[in-house]
């Protein structure tokens, strides 16, 4: 049906949005005081960005990219997540040669083809951070002391950090030897999708959802036990940079996320509030990407942060968000003349950052003032040919009803007065 959204998709509307339009001026706030600057990067890229970037054994890869071929020929998707994009924008323009790190923060749409249920849509949104150009586990820190800083901000106090590191290339080959050959009998129980990933990325078995695949690998090898000395360093190094800030954290070796340029650190914030899809946040180090991407071997590390999940962790904990800045003025007039006048005045209010509106349906008086007090106005402004002649308005406080004559000038000092206590 062409009136019906696509399937995974959802409207915001205006009676929603500002709770989007709050989180936002939030997350925006915050990248801000920690030295980020935002960046935008397209809506879609090539093709070959994602499967270089993300993984050609991820779900995401084989199963759920929204991809396409323009009229040129190329082969283009739409983004699914946001680092391998914003890697392309810092390799594309050279941003390795400014000094180091460089800090991105973002608001994207991303785009995935999977089953819609709750908190997983196939058009969602996501806050994200990187860092570019320091492989200091500060930066691992400083990038987890964010979220965990945002989300105090936000109110929400039941969720829990969980990290894990998945090591590096080095010591990934023993441990995925290990995972194979734990593994290979089971081989035949695993889903078709792990069956591949065995021989390709045994690793990724680890991370699929289904639930048979989940209960065969219990007991599994852990990372931990294989890491190298420089990547157990590290594991220390961030746990300890975690307790200097004072940031709660659990040891999970079952945290390795859902793509394959991670290396090293690899966390979650995770709640139980929303059901099973209770990972808020995620993210970890990419020290490989900018290099496999084609730039130099610079390291990085981050995180995304789903919104629409963000905003269903607020409402089931009953965080409440600000309410809609209310309709200051409504002007109601009467007779074309009191029209022209009205024109005039509304503007002024605005120009004055006053929220006001006038009627543009031609209702009568009557209409007008019921109009006002359904879009909540906090004062109806009348003006008819009392007004003016005398030069000055009436003016109803919608609260109480109470009435008043003002001055233009002395309308705009007291409507800005009370916008500035709120």
């Amino acid at each position: 049906m062409l009136t019906n959204a696509p399937k995974g998709t959802k409207d915001i509307l205006p009676n929603f949005i500002n709770k989007w339009q709050f989180l936002e001026k939030k997350f925006q706030s915050i990248c801000e005081r920690y030295g980020f600057k935002e960046i935008r990067t397209p809506v879609f890229e090539h093709t070959e960005l994602f499967r270089r970037g993300v993984g050609d054994t991820t779900d995401i890869v084989q199963k759920e990219m929204y991809t396409f071929e323009d009229y040129g020929g190329r082969s283009l998707t739409l983004k699914p997540e946001g680092t391998s994009p914003a890697v392309r924008a810092f390799v594309e323009h050279k941003q390795y040669a400014e000094v180091q790190p460089t800090k991105y923060f973002y608001n994207t749409p991303c785009f995935r083809y999977e089953k819609p249920q709750s908190g997983r849509l196939r058009a969602f949104h996501q806050f994200g951070i990187e860092v570019f150009g320091t492989d200091n586990m500060l930066a691992d820190a400083e990038v987890i002391l964010l979220a965990h800083e945002f989300l105090r901000e936000l109110g929400i106090n039941n969720i829990k950090l969980k990290i894990n590191s998945v090591g590096c290339p080095v010591c990934r080959k023993e441990h995925r030897k290990a995972l194979r050959e734990f593994l290979l009998p089971k081989k035949d129980k695993l889903c078709d999708t792990c069956k591949v990933r065995l021989d390709k990325n045994p690793m990724r078995i680890l991370d699929c959802k289904s639930p048979i695949c989940q209960q065969e690998v219990k007991g599994a090898p852990q990372m931990l036990d294989y890491l190298c000395p420089d990547c157990q360093k590290a594991f220390e190094e961030l746990q300890e940079n975690l307790r200097a800030m004072d940031v709660p954290y659990e040891i999970d070796p079952g945290i390795v996320r859902g793509l394959d340029y991670y290396s090293k650190s690899a966390f979650e914030f995770v709640t139980d509030t929303i059901g099973a899809q209770g990972t808020v946040c995620g993210g970890g180090r990419y020290d490989h990407l900018i290099e496999e991407l084609g730039g130099p071997p610079i390291p990085g590390v981050g995180l995304a942060l789903g919104i629409e999940r963000l905003i269903m962790v607020m409402e089931a904990n009953g965080i409440s968000f600000p309410d809609e800045k209310p309709l200051q003025a409504f002007v109601a007039f009467i007779g074309e003349e009191a029209k022209l006048k009205a024109q005039k005045l509304i503007l002024n209010l605005r120009r004055h950052a006053i929220k006001a509106e006038l009627d543009v349906v031609a209702r009568n008086t009557k209409g007008q003032f019921k109009y006002a007090d359904r879009k909540g106005a906090q004062y109806t402004i009348v003006i008819g040919e009392e007004e003016l002649q005398s030069g000055q308005y009436t003016v109803k406080k919608m609260a109480d009803s109470s009435q008043f004559t003002i001055t233009e000038n002395e309308l705009i000092e007291m409507l800005g007065s009370e916008d500035e206590d709120n």
